[in-house]
């Protein structure tokens, strides 16, 4: 199963981690990822730590846990490729892939999208996709 298709029917915890320059970690609970294609995802970042630290350190990577028993999940390391910040692209990526309630909730929120390459995906326990 493609990361659009399982991103679009599992639901579960995410968890974002970066670092600075400095190796100072940050971890974030965040929304699942908005899938472009199997090697690439994008998140829509506040101004907050884990966007610093993307801007300063381009790696990061997402823990995924399905809300199911046992340990099931995704681990997609990633690395920084590009942002949009312009205010009306924003919003209208917002809307496209967000539910109504969602995207009325975070409708004046300012955010980036911001978008990653997959270097590599792993699942939650394991070193090897099955």
């Amino acid at each position: 199963m493609g990361l659009k298709e399982y991103f679009s029917t599992t639901k579960g915890l995410g968890v974002f981690s970066s670092a600075n320059t400095t190796g100072e970690v940050n971890s974030a609970v965040y929304s699942r990822p908005y899938v472009i294609d199997d090697q690439t995802v994008a998140f829509l970042m506040t101004p907050k730590l884990s966007y610093e630290n993307i801007k300063s350190n381009g790696h990061a990577s997402y823990l995924f846990k399905e809300d199911n028993p046992g340990y099931r999940g995704k681990r997609l390391t990633l690395t920084y490729k590009e942002e949009e910040k312009d205010p009306a692209k924003v919003d209208a990526f917002r809307k496209a892939n967000s539910g109504d309630d969602l995207y009325e909730r975070y409708r004046d929120t300012e955010a980036a999208l911001v978008t990653f390459t997959v270097t590599s995906t792993r699942p939650l326990v394991g070193s090897a996709e099955k």
